[in-house]
């Protein structure tokens, strides 16, 4: 369906399941217990019906989706992506919210938060705690931040460097369908823009941590206040091994940067979600 198109009966049915979703994720982002890498333990909600229907939701906006099973590598990195693509502070429960939707595609990339100070005033809003602390977790944060970026960029080598020889393989494999054409194409588009979104929220949350501690030293000056500057120094560092990934800019939710041989399949958007 063209993005002009007046929705039929899927696009309706995906419109109702929207909603109903919509209702439950604030309970969801909420309830979830923690699993590995800092994600949620997998439930049928997250794992399951959240991807199933944001790939419908995708589909009908026109985006592509891949029909493809994911790789082992194609899933670690989607786990390793969870914790960028998510607001830090899990007392932002709005923001992660809105985030999870946008994560399974839900909702398009363009209404993921972007707010700077969002982490702020969710560091601010825990009121039980002393100035001392409040530093004390901006660094803790800033720095586990940092020891995941790296086996995140690990994996990306590994998914990229596959989606070469995937790409490839096209020229050799015969009578494959325009469906099994399109999978592909569309499956390297959100390996791609998936590395790029993260690269992209990598730098937001340099961003959003050296805002709070800029206003956590104007309003309560303390020494633990270096401890937390050199932790988002050290983030900062770890981040930029993310610059050196080719796979284009995120500009307006559409990822700019995929293979010359992706361009007739329209824009591509990354997805986190599972499936």
């Amino acid at each position: 369906m063209s993005r002009t198109a007046r929705p039929g009966a899927g696009a309706v049915g995906v419109a109702r399941k929207l909603g109903i979703t919509l209702l439950a994720a604030p309970l969801l982002a909420a309830c979830v217990e923690t699993g590995d890498l800092g994600r949620p333990k997998p439930t049928i909600l997250s794992d399951w019906a959240l991807p199933a229907t944001g790939s419908l939701a995708a589909r009908a906006r026109g985006e592509p989706v891949s029909g493809f099973p994911l790789t082992d590598a194609e899933d670690e990195l989607r786990d390793r992506a969870w914790r960028f693509v998510m607001p830090a502070h899990e007392r932002a429960w709005l923001d992660r919210s809105v985030a999870e939707l946008v994560r399974t595609r839900l909702l398009p990339l363009d209404q993921r938060p972007r707010w700077r100070d969002g982490y702020f005033a969710a560091l601010s809003g825990e009121g039980a705690r002393s100035p001392a602390s409040r530093y004390g977790r901006l660094a803790e944060d800033a720095l586990a931040d940092a020891r995941l970026v790296e086996p995140f960029a690990r994996t990306a080598v590994r998914v990229l460097a596959a989606d070469q020889v995937r790409l490839r393989s096209l020229a050799y494999v015969r009578d494959l369908s325009e469906t099994q054409l399109r999978d592909a194409a569309a499956r390297i588009a959100e390996n791609r823009c998936l590395v790029a979104w993260v690269r992209d929220e990598s730098r937001a949350r340099v961003a959003s941590y050296r805002f709070a501690l800029e206003r956590l030293v104007v309003a309560t000056p303390q020494d633990e206040a270096v401890t937390a500057e050199r932790a988002v120094r050290t983030l900062e560092v770890h981040r930029r091994t993310l610059d050196g990934f080719d796979v284009g800019a995120l500009e307006g939710g559409v990822c700019g940067g995929g293979s010359p041989s992706l361009a007739p399949l329209g824009p591509s958007l990354p997805v986190t979600a599972k499936g």
